[in-house]
């Protein structure tokens, strides 16, 4: 995997990945920012929603849910001093489909947590990481 990050202004960068998509980073007016983008900690805390949705919404249709939608809300804390790392996280999922059966939505965000998730997999190393879903009928 390669990335590259090019300096743009003050405290803004332009991040390209290796399969060519690009994201603008930058940080708040009181940080010297002009507010363009994203912080780079809140890439990383969605980058992880992503790679633990990847996996969940994966793990259920191969246990043949019919899944509708399915998105993430997170909550995160980081360390007051530096680094300032995540030290607590928490991952609510909202899960929408037809006759979803609560234990399989339980156990594919435990497989993602426990097993197949890098990125969750990386941060639980200082932060707690908790979980939980709700299922809506479509």
């Amino acid at each position: 995997m390669q990335a590259r990050l090019k300096w743009v202004d003050g405290v803004c960068f332009m991040g390209e990945t290796g399969s060519g998509h690009a994201v603008v980073m930058d940080g708040a007016p009181e940080g010297g920012g002009r507010n363009l983008g994203p912080r780079p900690m809140e890439l990383v805390l969605l980058g992880t929603a992503g790679c633990t949705s990847y996996d969940v919404l994966s793990i259920l249709k191969k246990s043949r849910q019919d899944v509708r939608d399915c998105w993430v809300e997170m909550e995160a804390d980081r360390a007051d001093i530096d680094p300032k790392v995540f030290t607590r996280i928490h991952f609510h999922f909202v899960v929408t489909g037809r006759g979803l059966k609560p234990d399989a939505v339980e156990r594919a965000i435990k497989l993602s947590a426990e097993k197949y998730c890098s990125a969750s997999i990386m941060l639980g190393k200082t932060a707690d990481i908790t979980h939980d879903f709700e299922l809506r009928e479509d």
